[in-house]
């Protein structure tokens, strides 16, 4: 009994894990690949490493499905990346920090999870000086990416 109570209570709030995430949108005026390479130039001007550029719609198209423009950023600063690991190394399961372009409804949108979002649950102080540049970092580059 004691074991299914604690697999319930595990499961109970890895449940609510998602219901607690907050993500960050803004609209882009540019198409997905546009907003993407704005995205790209302003992160390689920023003197962040680029790990991946995944396009998802690409990898659909690959096995033919359909999905509409998405591509995936991934990239990261190990100024900012490693103080967040040292901290807690369960933060390398989110880190490099990506970023989602992708064609809503509306338009082209940007999406990324806040810092908060990223560590919650973790032993990463989250008014630290590097969680805190994290956090301008992403307003910053995706607000270049999305400028007129």
């Amino acid at each position: 009994m004691k074991r299914m109570m604690t697999a319930l209570a595990a499961t109970a709030t890895f449940a609510a894990a998602p219901l607690m995430a907050e993500t960050i949108t803004q609209a882009s005026p540019h198409s997905v690949p546009a907003t993407m390479d704005a995205l790209q130039a302003a992160v390689e001007g920023a003197g962040a490493t680029i790990f991946a550029r995944v396009d998802h719609a690409a990898g659909a198209a690959s096995v033919d499905m359909e999905l509409a423009d998405a591509e995936l950023l991934i990239f990261g600063n190990p100024m900012l990346g490693t103080p967040a690991m040292q901290a807690d190394i369960h933060a390398g399961l989110q880190l490099p920090l990506r970023v989602l372009v992708y064609a809503g409804d509306d338009g082209t949108v940007v999406a990324y999870e806040t810092v908060e979002t990223l560590f919650g649950g973790l032993d990463v102080p989250l008014d630290a000086e590097f969680a805190q540049k994290m956090t301008g970092a992403l307003a910053a580059l995706t607000g270049k990416a999305v400028a007129e």
